[in-house]
C-alpha cells in the first residue's frame, strides 16, 4: 500500500518501517493539487492550521496503513468511542477478516479534503474528510472517505465514519469505471466527474 504525497513522500511508511523517529522527521504533505474546501458555521471564518492538517493526515494514514497490515487491533482503537459502540469489536473485524483483500491495500491517492468545523447534528470539534481513490494491483478500484475529529486542538484525532465502494477490473477501461457504473458510485472521484454523491 502507498499514500501518495508530494515532497516528503513515504513518511509515514518510512517510520513503521525504519524505525525513524517521527519527532525528527518532517511531517507528509498532501500533493498540491488535492483539492481543499472549509465548512463553518454562518458568520465563523476559519482556517485550519498547519498543525490542524498535520494531526489530521498523521491519523487517515496511521488508519490506513494499520488495516493494510492487517492490524486490526490498532485500527480498531483510532475509532471515537461511539464509532466503537455501534460497530463491536469482533463484528467489525470478522467483517473485515472475510475478504481476501481490503481498500488499504492499494495506492491511495487523497483527492479532496474538506474541513467542517462544529457541524450541526454532530459532537463539537473539527473534522477532516479525505475523499481519496485507490487502485490495487489487481486492477481493482477502490473510491470512498475517511473522515477524523478532534474535539479541541489539545486532543488526539479519532476516525468517525468511513466508506468505500470497489469497482472490479472488468468494470474499468482506461483507468475510468464505465460510465453506467461511475453513476452509480456513491464516492468524490473529482470535479466534472459524474458520480451518485
Amino acid at each position: 500500500m502507498a499514500i501518495e504525497y508530494r515532497g516528503r513522500a513515504m513518511l509515514t511508511v518510512a517510520v513503521l518501517l525504519f524505525g525513524t523517529s517521527a519527532a525528527t522527521a518532517a511531517p507528509p504533505a498532501l500533493a498540491p493539487e488535492v483539492e481543499r474546501e472549509v465548512v463553518a458555521p454562518d458568520g465563523v471564518t476559519f482556517k485550519p492550521s498547519a498543525l490542524d492538517e498535520e494531526g489530521a493526515i498523521d491519523r487517515f494514514a496511521e488508519y490506513t496503513l494499520a488495516l493494510e497490515r492487517r492490524d486490526f487491533a490498532a485500527a480498531y482503537a483510532m475509532l471515537r468511542l461511539s464509532f466503537q459502540a455501534a460497530n463491536p469489536r469482533l463484528e467489525w473485524e470478522m467483517n473485515l477478516r472475510k475478504r481476501t483483500t481490503l481498500w488499504a491495500d492499494g495506492q491511495i491517492r487523497p483527492l479532496r479534503l474538506s474541513w467542517y468545523l462544529d457541524p450541526a447534528g454532530q459532537p463539537a470539534g473539527l473534522y477532516a474528510a479525505f475523499d481519496f481513490r485507490g487502485d490495487r494491483k489487481d486492477g481493482t478500484m477502490d473510491c470512498g472517505y475517511v473522515v477524523v475529529h478532534r474535539v479541541t486542538p489539545a486532543d488526539g484525532w479519532t476516525v468517525v465514519r468511513t466508506d468505500t465502494s470497489e469497482v472490479p477490473a472488468d468494470l474499468i477501461e482506461d483507468a475510468v469505471p464505465k460510465a453506467d457504473v461511475l453513476r452509480q458510485l456513491p464516492c468524490y472521484l473529482g470535479k466534472g466527474i459524474a458520480t451518485n454523491f
